[in-house]
Order: C-alpha cells, then sequence, then structure tokens
C-alpha cells in the first residue's frame, strides 16, 4: 500500500464501500424478492385454496340447511321453491372441489380432500333419498333418515371439511410465520452487513487518514525545522514494512530530504565562503596597512631623492658657471702667454701675472675638483635610491651612472690641470731666474694654456650634460612620486574595500549561523589553498 498512489488509495477505499452497498442493496433486493415470491405462493396457493374452501364450506352449510328445511316441513312447495338453489349450490360445490383438488400439493391434502370427496358423495346420497322420500309424501321415513343418517353424515362432511380449512389455515400461518422469519433474518442480514460495511469503511477511512496526514505532518514538522534553521534531520521515504514509498507522499518527504541536503551544501560552502573570504580580508587588510607604510616610506624616500636633485642641480649649474670662467682665464692666459712671447722685456712681469692666474687656477681647479667629488657622492646616493625604487628606478639609475661617469671624469681632468698648474707655478719660478730659457718655456705655456682651455671646455660641456641629465633625473623623480601618491590613494582605497568586504563576511556568517549542520557538514574540511598558504 505505500507505493500505491493516494488517488488510488482513494479509490480502492470508496469503491470497497460502494462494493459493499451493491453486496448490501442486492441482498435485500434478494431478500425481498424472496418474501415476494413466497407471499405470492401464499396468496397464489393457501389463500386461495382457504378462500375456496371457505366457499365450499358455506355452501355446504347452506345445502344442509335447505336440505334440513325441506325435510321438516309440511309443506310440500318448500322443496320446489329451494331446488334450484340446491342445484346451483351442488353445482358451485362441484366446481369448487374440483378447482381445490387442481390446487392441492401435500399428501395430507389430498388425503383431507380425497376423504372430503368420499363424505360428499355419501352426503350427497343421502340428500338426495330424503328429498326422493319428500317427494313421495313419506315425511317419517324421511326425518329419521334426516336424523339417523342424514345429520351424522352432514356432521361429518363438515368436520372434514373444517380439517381441510384449518389445515389450509396453518398453512397460511406457517407461510405467514416463514415470512416474518424470512424478513427478520433480512433485517438482521443487512443490520450485520452495514455494521461490517461501517467498520470497513471506518477501517479504511481511519488508515488513509493515517496513511496519508501522519507522514504529511512529519513533513510539517521536518519544514517547520527547517524554517527555524535545524537542517541536521535525517528525512526517510521509508514505510513501517521497510519497503520505500511509492506515493506522493513518498516523493514529497524525498523532495524535502533533497532540499534539506541542498539547503545544508549551500549553507555549508557559505559557512566556508565567509570564512574564507573573512581569512582573505583580513590578509588583504594586513598586507594593505603594509603596503600603505612602505608607499609612505618610498614616498618619504622620494621627497628627499627630489630635494637631493635640487641640491644637485644648483652645484651642477654653479659648476658650469665656474667652468666658464675658468674658460675665460684659460682664453686671457692663452693672450698673456702669446703677449709674453713677443715682448721678451716684460717677461718678469708678465710671470708675475701668470704667477697670480696660476693659483687663481688651482683655486679654481679644487673648487672643480670639489665639485666633482660632491658630483660623484650625489650620483652614488642617486643609484642607491635607484635601487631602492626597483622597477620604477631602473631609468633613474642609468642617469646616475653616467652623472657618476662625469663626476670622475671632471674629478680626472681637475686632477690633471691641478698638476699643470703645479708645473706652470714652477716653471715661473723657474723663469724668473732663467731669463734665457723664457721664450722655451712661455711656448709650453701658450702649449699648457691650451691645452687647460681644451679641458675647461670639456668640464663646461660635461657641467651642461650633467645639468641637462640632473634635470631629467628630477622629471622621473617627481613622475614617481606622482605615481608613488596615486598608489597610496590606491592602497587607502583597497585597505577601506578589504575593510567592508571583512565586515559585510561577518554579516553574512551572522545570517548563516542561524542554521544548525551536523558536524560533518559544520566546519569545512581543507581551507582554500591561499589562506591555508597565509597561516602557515
Amino acid at each position: 500500500m505505500g507505493k500505491m498512489k493516494i488517488g488510488k488509495r482513494l479509490a480502492l477505499g470508496f469503491a470497497v464501500i460502494m462494493l459493499l452497498s451493491i453486496v448490501i442493496t442486492a441482498i435485500g433486493i434478494w431478500r425481498l424478492q424472496v418474501v415476494s415470491d413466497v407471499t405470492r405462493a401464499m396468496v397464489e396457493q393457501s389463500a386461495r385454496k382457504e378462500r375456496l374452501i371457505s366457499s365450499w364450506y358455506g355452501s355446504l352449510r347452506a345445502g344442509i340447511v335447505r336440505t334440513i328445511a325441506i325435510s321438516r316441513s309440511a309443506d310440500p312447495t318448500l322443496k320446489t321453491y329451494f331446488i334450484d338453489e340446491a342445484k346451483a349450490s351442488t353445482n358451485n360445490s362441484t366446481r369448487l372441489q374440483k378447482e381445490i383438488g387442481e390446487l392441492l400439493s401435500s399428501e395430507e391434502e389430498k388425503a383431507l380432500f380425497q376423504n372430503i370427496g368420499e363424505r360428499r358423495k355419501v352426503y350427497l346420497a343421502s340428500h338426495y333419498h330424503i328429498l326422493d322420500l319428500k317427494s313421495a309424501g313419506n315425511i317419517e321415513e324421511g326425518n329419521r333418515i334426516l336424523d339417523q343418517e342424514f345429520v351424522p353424515l352432514a356432521k361429518s362432511y363438515q368436520d372434514s371439511m373444517l380439517k381441510l380449512l384449518e389445515l389450509e389455515q396453518r398453512d397460511i400461518d406457517k407461510t405467514t410465520q416463514q415470512i416474518d422469519d424470512i424478513a427478520a433474518s433480512s433485517r438482521r442480514l443487512l443490520l450485520i452487513l452495514e455494521g461490517v460495511a461501517l467498520l470497513l469503511g471506518c477501517f479504511c477511512a481511519w488508515y488513509l487518514t493515517v496513511g496519508i496526514t501522519r507522514p504529511i505532518n512529519i513533513a510539517l514538522g521536518i519544514s517547520r525545522r527547517v524554517a527555524d534553521g535545524d537542517l541536521t534531520t535525517q528525512i526517510s521515504d521509508v514505510d513501517g514494512k521497510g519497503g520505500k514509498r511509492g506515493d506522493e507522499v513518498g516523493q514529497l518527504l524525498s523532495s524535502l530530504n533533497d532540499m534539506n541536503g541542498s539547503l545544508r551544501n549551500i549553507v555549508s560552502n557559505v559557512r566556508t565562503g565567509t570564512q574564507t573570504i573573512a581569512i582573505a580580508s583580513s590578509e588583504i587588510s594586513t598586507g594593505n596597512h603594509d603596503l600603505s607604510a612602505r608607499t609612505e616610506q618610498q614616498a618619504s624616500a622620494l621627497e628627499e631623492t627630489a630635494s637631493a636633485m635640487e641640491e644637485l642641480i644648483s652645484t651642477v649649474r654653479q659648476n658650469s658657471d665656474n667652468a666658464d670662467t675658468a674658460s675665460q682665464l684659460a682664453s686671457a692666459a692663452s693672450g698673456i702667454a702669446v703677449e709674453g712671447g713677443e715682448v721678451v722685456g716684460r717677461v718678469v712681469a708678465t710671470m708675475t701675472a701668470i704667477n697670480g692666474s696660476s693659483r687663481k687656477i688651482v683655486d679654481i681647479i679644487s673648487v672643480i675638483d670639489g665639485i666633482a667629488f660632491q658630483t660623484n657622492i650625489l650620483a652614488l646616493n642617486a643609484a642607491v635610491e635607484a635601487a631602492r625604487a626597483g622597477e620604477q628606478g631602473r631609468g633613474f639609475a642609468v642617469v646616475a651612472s653616467e652623472v657618476r661617469s662625469l663626476a670622475q671624469r671632471s674629478a680626472t681632468a681637475a686632477k690633471e690641470i691641478k698638476l699643470l698648474i703645479d708645473d706652470s707655478v714652477k716653471k715661473v719660478g723657474d723663469g724668473s731666474i732663467l731669463v734665457e730659457q723664457a721664450g722655451a718655456t712661455m711656448e709650453r705655456v701658450v702649449d699648457s694654456v691650451r691645452k687647460v682651455a681644451e679641458i675647461v671646455g670639456e668640464i663646461s660641456l660635461a657641467s651642461r650634460e650633467q645639468s641637462s641629465g640632473i634635470e631629467q633625473v628630477n622629471d622621473a623623480i617627481s613622475q614617481m612620486d606622482e605615481m608613488t601618491q596615486q598608489n597610496a590613494a590606491l592602497v587607502e582605497q583597497a585597505a577601506a574595500a578589504a575593510s567592508s568586504m571583512q565586515t559585510q563576511a561577518a554579516a553574512l556568517a551572522q545570517l548563516v549561523s542561524v542554521f544548525s549542520l551536523d558536524h560533518a557538514s559544520r566546519l569545512p574540511s581543507v581551507l582554500p589553498h591561499y589562506a591555508a598558504a597565509r597561516l602557515a
């Protein structure tokens, strides 16, 4: 029954009740037909026989009375008066006797009827004998025969008729009792069948009601527990005999079990997801804070680098101006040396001037050497800062390397110039003593001054190149500073987004916490790879 559909079960229950109703109706009709048949048989047989016998008995009594009256009366016309009635009564009795004889069925009836027929013959013979004596005028003999023969015969005839009439009345009473018994048994049978139908109907109603309402109540209880957040219930669609239910209720319980399992999986996955999101958002927030701190440090370092580059630009510009001044002085020294070659007489004064100019050049070269040293230090610092900047400072590192190279070249040139100037000063001192060698010395001075002019020109060109490169480095640092500021803003936005995501994950976890899961579904078995790696 557990595999039968509810509609089929209801149809089967109503079919059983309708079948019982049909059976009860058929039995009632059958019993009524039996009563009708018995009643019809009684009316058509016993009652008719009783009616015919009663009519025959009445005719008999009337004939006896007429015979006695004719025999006792002294009036001779009385016979004539009653003769027609007597003949009609005799004919009627003969007819009734014939009809009754055709209706008799039992042996007792036939025996009594035969006895009545014999007694009737004797009775009629005595009756006609009396009438003949009356017609002959032998009244006394007729009265004697009447008293001694006819009356006993008539009484015997009547008694036989009464016995047959009583027999028929007993048959009628017996048939009536049979009808009453059939009616009573029919009533009992119908009451029993009605009781059986009522009990079977109550059982079917109870069985169908329990078979439908019990699992539905179970489903309602499960639905209420699911609505309250309890997902730990295992729903079974197995009936009481261990078989799987195949009706709509079994399908409902199976669907509820599938829904409960799906909700368990969803809630478990949501809990796992919220924990993963919480861990990831926490890690993202921590990383963003660290990145924000490093970005601030990088911005501060870039600001310091920009300030140092401004100082380096100022120094390089000053170096370029000094190089121009040195170039002008070298040109002037070259002119003086040419004039000294033309005017030997003014050698001493010119040498003195050259000595003074040489000392100035020494001072200038010292300044250039210091500038080159500072440039080298600044270029080294710029290279260090570029290394810290990583990929973004690669161009800056190239420029710093070029600046360092130029600074080294400037230092080398300054050292060479210093050596030349020292040699020039020594020669000027010696020129005061060795005037004879003034011409040769002046030629060397002219050559040295020419070289100084060339070197100073190179220094001036290198200074301009340094200034251009440093300006490019400064522009790159400005761009890096701008990008660092943008990165800092993005990091703050990412930190705010991570904090919002962490808040939403906590809210989602709070919402999902209303559901109760079994131990197997309560905690995730494996954390996501990146979260596990971060926790490790």
